[in-house]
């Protein structure tokens, strides 16, 4: 049997330092604002390369506080694209705004960039780009295009921690960067927790804010904010998770290599790597005109899968709003149909690889 992610791998080699770092808060009954998330803060921030990071409940809420940031609101709209986890679009939603998307690139699943300036209208107030599965979004064009128009850039980083464009991580080339700590993320936490990260200092102070009840002392509300706060318990556990970080993103590299190798002529698609990108495979996604019948084999064979995402955003019973039809999004509609998402965490060995890929090739033949 080979699982889709095994966190108690990674758990058990860290067991006696995550102990240690949850008694510590347990000891010192710091759970709320404590020493841990400042200690977090600077080293994610060290991590991506940007001056400031701070800490969230979560990935979505990184996303809502970010687009509450830089003002979004009612009669807004915000370009994102449809293949890609609701969070996204939740959070423009929430803010009042409408979610406008623009089709992927097939290559990286990323947003393409030749259709971006065509959605954009006198409305538009920012570009959510989506790292999705661990590959960066082209950013050099996208920035062009957003400076062009005045247009705010907020990267959701969620699945790409340490994944990096032409030498700069990403979360530090837009405005903010949001991340997620998700349990089952490059690096997860023991619950919901997540992060925003910026060189702009007067964006920092503000979601510093917004994330704790408008205030940064006790009792002094300098605007309308809400409970948005990471949990200290959260930031000790991934305090001791982050040094190993680049050594994990190392590994998924190495897994996507062996797996490259043992599914070359196997019928499948297989992921693509752009020009100075360094993707972090939080996901090794492979396509297959069969899709349903590749999933229902590997599981009779016990090997667990996902499909991220079988039904696109613009087709959500929830978006029925927006107006927008099947057919509309035609490369996010047919990957939609063909993506497989297989095992892929650092702890896995070259012989589960291995099992896999020879499952496929055997379904393939």
């Amino acid at each position: 049997m080979v699982q889709f992610v095994d966190l108690k791998a990674q758990h058990d080699s860290l067991r006696r330092e995550l102990f240690d770092a949850i008694t510590n808060v347990i000891d010192n009954s710091a759970f709320i604002m404590g020493p841990a998330i400042k200690e977090l803060e600077k080293n994610f921030a060290d991590f991506c390369g940007c001056k400031h990071a701070i800490g969230c409940s979560s990935g979505t809420s990184a996303l809502n506080l970010a687009l509450w940031a830089i003002e979004v609101g009612p009669e807004d709209e915000v370009i994102t694209i449809p293949h890609t986890f609701i969070a996204t679009t939740e959070a423009i939603c929430v803010r009042g705004a409408k979610p406008v998307f623009v089709d992927i690139d097939p290559a990286t699943y990323t947003m393409d960039m030749s259709k971006l300036e065509a959605a954009i209208t006198p409305k538009t107030k920012a570009i959510i780009p989506v790292h999705l599965y661990g590959h960066p979004t082209d950013m050099d064009p996208l920035l062009a295009i957003a400076k062009k128009h005045g247009l705010k850039v907020i990267e959701d980083c969620a699945q790409a921690h340490g994944a990096e464009y032409k030498g700069r991580r990403v979360g530090t080339m837009g405005d903010i960067g949001c991340f997620s700590f998700f349990p089952g993320k490059n690096i997860g936490a023991m619950g919901d927790a997540g992060a925003m990260t910026t060189n702009d200092d007067k964006l920092a102070v503000k979601l510093n804010k917004l994330r704790n009840h408008g205030r940064l002392g006790k009792y002094e509300h300098e605007m309308i904010g809400y409970n948005e706060r990471i949990d200290n318990l959260q930031a000790a556990i991934l305090n001791v998770k982050l040094p190993h970080l680049n050594d994990w993103n190392a590994l998924r590299r190495k897994h996507a290599a062996e797996y490259a190798e043992a599914l070359d002529g196997a019928g499948v698609g297989l992921p693509s790597v752009a020009d100075g990108c360094l993707p972090v495979y939080h996901l090794f996604v492979i396509r297959h005109p069969d899709r349903d019948g590749l999933q229902k084999f590997l599981k009779e064979k016990g090997i667990a899968t996902g499909v991220h995402y079988p039904l696109p955003l613009h087709m959500q019973p929830a978006h029925s709003d927006l107006g927008y039809k099947e057919g509309d999004f035609p490369e996010t509609e047919k990957a939609s149909k063909e993506i497989i998402s297989l095992p892929m965490y650092p702890e896995m060995t070259a012989k589960m690889v291995s099992e896999v890929a020879e499952a496929i090739k055997e379904f393939s033949s």
